[in-house]
C-alpha cells in the first residue's frame, strides 16, 4: 500500500498560513524547544531537557548525524512513496513510534492522556512508560486499536515485575520493552542543580499507585530518615498527597499512604543486581515480543539473541545516563552487523527530523523512536501540539525519502549515504 500524503501536510500549513492560521507548534525543532522552555516551569524544562553530566552524549547524539551525509539519486519514480514497516506481525504506516518518557505531567496536566489521543490520531505506536503519570489501563483506553508496547523498569520486586507484565497484556501492549541503562539514576547536573527530583512529589509513578501488588507492597516498613521540616517540605507533601490516587484530600493524609508510596517507589523502582539471567523470568511470564533498550556494543546485542530476545533498541537514554557515552547513531552500525536482521533493531536519541530517520534506517535501524520533540509538542500546543509534531516528523521523513531517489523503506541503503 502506497501512501501519497506528504504534499497534502505541506499544503494543509500553507494554506492555512494564507488563511491567517500559524501552525499549533513550530516546525523546526530549535523553535519548538524554544517554545517549550517558554512555557515549562524552569525544574521541569531542566528535566527534559537535561542530560548527565557535561552532556558530552546529549550533544553528540545529535551532533554525530552530521558525519553522515545523504546522497541523493535522480530520476526514478517517486511518485508514489510507501514508508510502511512490519514489525511483529503488525503493519505500521511508518518506521517512527514514541518513546516511553516519564513524568509527562511537568510538560502538560494531559500528560500520558493526550499524547496517546494524538498518536491514535495519526496511528503512530506509543511506548507507555513505566514512570508514567496516568495509568496504563487509563491510556489504553483512549487508543482504540492503535499498537502500543510497554516500557519495564526492572524494580527489585519479581513479583511487581510480574503484575506490570499482565496489565500490559490486558491493556492489549503487543511487546514489552526492558530498559536496561537505568539501574541507576544517572548524575543528572541540571536537575541536581535545582535539587529537583518529581518523584519526591509522587508525580510519575501512576504505573505503582495503579498496582495491586505495589499497594500490597507499601504494608511493608521503611527506614524513613528524620528530615528538618520546613515549608518547602511542606509544600512538596501537599503536591505528593495531591498526586496519590483516590480519596479526600484529608483521608489520604491521615491514611500515611502518599508518602509509603513515595518511599516505596525510592527503594524498589531499580535494580542494579539485574543480570542476563534474569531474562529467563521474563521469558516464564509473558509470550509477547521482548525488547531490549540501552543495547550500544555488538556483544550485547548478541547475547540478546543468545537469550531468545524479540528486538532491541540502540539508545543511550538521551544522553542522560553516562556522560561521554557513545552517540547512538555512532553506535548502530556494529549493532545492526552484529544481528545481521535476526532480530529487528530500533533505534532512538537524537532523532530530531526526517534526515535523521532516514540516514538510521540506512545504517541498519528498522524503525526509530522519538522523545523530546513530541515531549515539548506537549508542552506548546497539548494533544494537537504532539499531533503536529509526528505529522511533521513523519512528513519531513517521507520527502526526504522521495527526494533522496526512494520508494519504499526497503530501497533505503547504505548506499544512500557517504560514509
Amino acid at each position: 500500500m502506497k501512501f501519497p500524503i506528504t504534499l497534502d501536510r505541506q499544503k494543509e500549513i500553507y494554506l492555512n498560513g494564507f488563511a491567517g492560521i500559524p501552525p499549533v507548534v513550530p516546525v523546526s525543532f530549535r523553535e519548538l524547544e524554544e517554545a517549550a522552555r517558554k512555557k515549562l516551569s524552569s525544574q521541569a524544562y531542566a528535566y527534559i531537557a537535561g542530560g548527565a553530566g557535561n552532556e558530552g552524549t546529549l550533544r553528540s547524539n545529535t551532533q554525530s548525524f552530521e558525519k553522515y551525509k545523504i546522497v541523493p539519486r535522480m530520476l526514478r519514480d517517486v511518485s508514489l512513496r510507501d514508508t510502511s514497516i512490519e514489525l511483529f506481525g503488525q503493519k505500521l504506516s511508518s518506521p517512527l513510534l514514541l518513546c516511553p518518557i516519564g513524568v509527562l505531567e511537568l510538560a502538560h496536566r494531559q500528560a500520558d492522556v493526550g499524547v496517546a489521543k494524538a498518536a491514535a490520531s495519526v496511528n503512530v505506536p506509543y511506548i507507555f512508560s513505566s514512570q508514567a503519570s496516568r495509568s496504563m489501563e487509563e491510556v489504553s483506553s483512549v487508543m482504540g486499536n492503535t499498537p502500543r508496547w510497554f516500557q519495564l523498569y526492572w524494580s527489585k520486586s519479581n513479583e511487581l515485575v510480574k503484575s506490570f507484565v499482565q496489565r500490559a497484556e490486558k491493556c492489549n501492549c503487543s511487546a514489552i520493552v526492558v530498559t536496561l541503562d537505568t539501574t541507576m539514576l544517572g548524575w543528572r547536573t541540571r536537575d541536581l542543580d535545582m535539587a529537583y527530583l518529581p518523584f519526591l512529589e509522587g508525580r510519575g509513578i501512576a504505573q505503582y499507585t495503579s498496582d495491586p501488588v505495589f499497594q500490597e507492597l507499601m504494608n511493608e516498613a521503611e527506614l524513613r530518615a528524620k528530615r528538618k521540616i520546613t515549608f518547602h517540605s511542606v509544600v512538596g507533601l501537599i503536591q505528593m498527597t495531591k498526586n496519590y490516587i483516590g480519596g479526600n484530600f484529608l483521608s489520604k493524609i491521615a491514611s500515611g499512604r502518599p508518602i509509603k508510596a513515595v518511599q516505596k517507589f525510592i527503594n524498589i523502582y531499580s535494580n542494579p543486581a539485574l543480570t542476563w539471567n534474569e531474562l529467563k523470568y521474563l521469558r516464564e511470564i509473558t509470550k509477547l515480543p521482548v525488547l531490549l533498550k540501552g543495547i550500544l556494543h555488538a556483544d550485547d546485542a548478541r547475547k540478546a539473541i543468545d537469550f531468545g530476545m524479540d528486538g532491541i533498541i540502540v539508545s543511550n537514554h538521551g544522553g542522560r545516563q553516562v556522560d561521554g557515552s557513545i552517540s547512538t547513531i555512532d553506535a548502530l552500525p556494529s549493532v545492526a552487523d552484529a544481528i545481521q536482521d535476526k532480530i529487528p533493531v530500533l533505534m532512538d536519541s537524537g532523532i530530531r527530523g526526517g534526515a535523521d530517520i532516514f540516514k538510521a534506517l540506512a545504517l541498519g535501524a528498522k524503525a526509530v523512536c522519538i522523545g523530546r520533540p513530541y515531549v515539548y509538542g506537549l508542552a506548546v500546543g497539548a494533544e494537537q501540539g504532539v499531533k503536529e509534531v509526528l505529522q511533521n516528523m513523519r512528513t519531513d521523513f517521507e520527502l526526504t525519502m522521495g527526494l533522496a531517489g526512494c520508494a519504499s523503506i526497503s530501497e533505503i541503503t547504505k548506499s544512500n549515504l557517504s560514509l
